[in-house]
């Protein structure tokens, strides 16, 4: 007997071994063979003097230590003119900051025509050899020149530091003259690596210096796969706000970013909800003259951030006709030869081109500046992606009917604040609620899908995989919790459904307890097991009582209430919208309505209430309170019935 099992473990491991190679191989071949170029998000490249006796002075990507002299030398001035800003006289405190931005990045400034005031330049060439990450990091001993370290690294992780490269360029000059040293360095890699193609990853600025490149130079079929994140193709809804001196800064939707960026599991928001820093707004429209005279208005790259519809309007304003004729001609050309181009460009790389084309874009955040545009608190969703939006705070009403038809495919987000229909790229972009820019890595879901998207050629449009559907929440662990219900895609729900999935977040093993589940728009009740506590990672689904009502494209909210183990936030609460599609459309209203869900305080309290408790900001405290107490009554009416 014993022989016999032996002979059976030496047949086993016979076969394990002839197989694994071949299992390898496979997963191997998932791997597209071609090298990756990472077009980076704005002012990635590394910027140097060139000084007359020979050598580099670096200006740009500048060390700690490099600033901290400057800025010692104006911190008595700051610190008094922080006093006067706050007593709303902002001009001494700007004249300091405009002055010391003068001092430490004048070297920075363009003349007139847009060309380079200075004897400026990219401090590596535009050549794959000195590009390339292994030999970049050969050559420094670290990461100090690669662009977007952490996401590279993961690239690396799959095809090899060897197989990467960083697009370097003179990030002021306009996205054309960038574009074209685009196309220049994909034929250096092509030659260096003796491929045909390559993968193209492009982050924000990147995202628009490559569809311009798509749009010149995309019949040469020299890419696979092209993967734009958060990419500022049709411009960015903070410039054209400071431009347009129409800032009044979002203090809270600022502190949502930095937690978002820092991955915070603590809330630190609610520090700024009860304060209005009113004074940044005049102190920040003081400031923008220093900068567009010292440094940045005659940046060809600054005048593409500024979108078609506004572009004439803040080019008579800041452009002189006969000055800056050379300058004016280049970013005419962008907004009137490019920009317009970018739905035909894409379609053909993806239709005739052979290529794969896609963008991962962020919804429903506000601009940091104030702009009620929904966004991804950076660059307009619609800029990102040539969606049609609602404006930030409000959404399609119920029964909306998107736009194009795109084959019948139901293009409308969850949060029926965006129509997907009319987007460059309609069946190969994704729209992710909550995504702050620039945040891509920090979140999983948007994290695995850029990389099967980059590296692999399995997802040929949004349907071609359940993982990732067209629309999804955001999963930075700042949210904390996210959910979806258990038989509908993502984001939807019908009479099919009978529980809700919940997920904590957390990416440093905090337990989240969840305190209450409430629900607008649908009367539906949850149950909450005995020990609601979700453990780091790990998933429970909660069954829920009542009629989804037989209605399609009308818009309910789950409200999430829970506590994080192990922070400072006392309490937290997540609103996530759903769409029904259960039966007929809603009749449909033409026009917007607000976007936020209706709470329990809302439906206690009279509108003046509301109001006051919002102006004294602490409306969001008072209704999550308010949210448990609710969610615990009908709880025990439920429990006697």
């Amino acid at each position: 007997m014993k022989k016999f099992i032996s002979i059976i473990l030496a047949l086993a491991m016979i076969f394990t071994a002839a197989l694994t190679p071949a299992l390898a191989s496979a997963q191997e071949e998932e791997i597209t063979e071609y090298p990756v170029i990472m077009v980076a998000g704005y002012s990635s490249s590394t910027l140097v003097l060139k000084n007359e006796d020979g050598t580099d002075t670096q200006v740009w990507h500048l060390q700690g230590s490099d600033v901290l002299g400057t800025v010692f030398g104006y911190v008595g001035r700051i610190i008094a003119g922080l006093g006067l800003a706050a007593l709303y006289r902002p001009k001494y405190l700007a004249g300091i900051i405009g002055n010391g931005a003068k001092d430490l990045v004048g070297v920075l400034a363009c003349n007139d025509d847009g060309s380079s005031k200075y004897p400026v330049e990219p401090f590596l060439a535009n050549s794959a050899e000195e590009c390339n990450c292994q030999n970049m990091l050969d050559r420094f001993g670290d990461e100090s020149y690669q662009h977007e370290t952490d996401i590279m690294g993961m690239v690396s992780s799959y095809v090899g530091k060897e197989n990467t490269y960083n697009f370097n360029c003179d990030f002021r000059m306009g996205a054309v003259e960038c574009a074209e040293r685009l196309d220049e360095f994909i034929q250096s890699v092509k030659e260096y690596t003796g491929k045909d193609k390559v993968n193209i990853l492009a982050v924000s600025h990147g995202g628009q210096v490559t569809g311009t490149y798509l749009s010149l130079f995309g019949y040469k079929r020299d890419v696979n796969n092209c993967v734009m994140t958060v990419p500022a193709l049709g411009g960015a809804g903070l410039l054209y706000d400071l431009l347009g001196e129409e800032t009044q800064f979002d203090e809270l939707n600022l502190m949502y970013f930095i937690e978002h960026g820092c991955q915070f599991e603590t809330d630190y928001h609610w520090l700024v909800e009860a304060e209005e820093l009113g004074f940044l707004d005049p102190l920040i429209t003081e400031l923008i003259p220093y900068f567009m005279e010292y440094v940045i208005g005659n940046w060809g790259s600054i005048w593409d951030f500024v979108p078609t519809d506004r572009y004439e309007e803040l080019k008579a304003k800041w452009l002189d006709p006969v000055d800056n004729a050379e300058l004016i001609r280049k970013s005419d050309y962008m907004h009137y030869e490019i920009m317009p181009t970018f739905y035909t460009a894409f379609q053909k790389c993806n239709e005739l081109y052979g290529m794969r084309v896609s963008i991962i874009a962020g919804t429903d955040n506000g601009i940091t500046t104030g702009a009620k545009v929904n966004s991804d608190g950076i660059i307009p969703t619609a800029a990102s992606t040539g969606a049609y939006c609602a404006p930030f705070g409000e959404r399609f009403a119920d029964g909306y009917t998107q736009k194009n038809e795109c084959g019948g495919s139901y293009k409308v987000s969850p949060a029926m604040t965006v129509d997907a229909s009319c987007a460059y790229l309609p069946d190969t972009t994704w729209f992710v609620s909550g995504l702050f820019h620039g945040m891509t890595f920090w979140d999983y879901f948007t994290r695995e899908l850029m990389m099967e998207l980059l590296l692999k050629n399995n997802i040929e449009n949004v349907y071609s995989s359940e993982e990732y559907p067209q629309f999804h929440l955001s999963t930075n662990p700042s949210y904390a919790v996210s959910a979806w219900f258990d038989s509908s895609e993502e984001g939807f729900v019908s009479s099919l459904d009978s529980a809700l999935t919940l997920k904590n977040l957390s990416i440093t093993d905090k337990p989240l307890k969840i305190l209450a589940i409430t629900c607008d728009g649908a009367d539906l009740s949850f149950k909450l097991p005995l020990v609601p506590v979700i453990k780091a990672g790990e998933e429970i689904s909660i069954p829920f009582k009542g009629d989804i009502p037989a209605v399609s494209k009308q818009k309910i909210s789950i409200t999430v209430s829970y506590k994080v183990y192990g922070t400072v936030t006392p309490i937290g609460e997540r609103h996530m919208s759903f769409t029904i599609m259960d039966g007929e459309s809603a009749s449909y209203s033409d026009e917007n309505v607000s976007a936020l869900p209706v709470t329990p305080l809302d439906r206690a309290l009279p509108g003046s209430v509301t109001a006051l408790l919002k102006n004294a900001g602490l409306y969001n405290l008072v209704s999550m309170f308010y949210t448990i107490f609710y969610a615990a009554i009908n709880a025990a009416i439920d429990l006697v019935r």
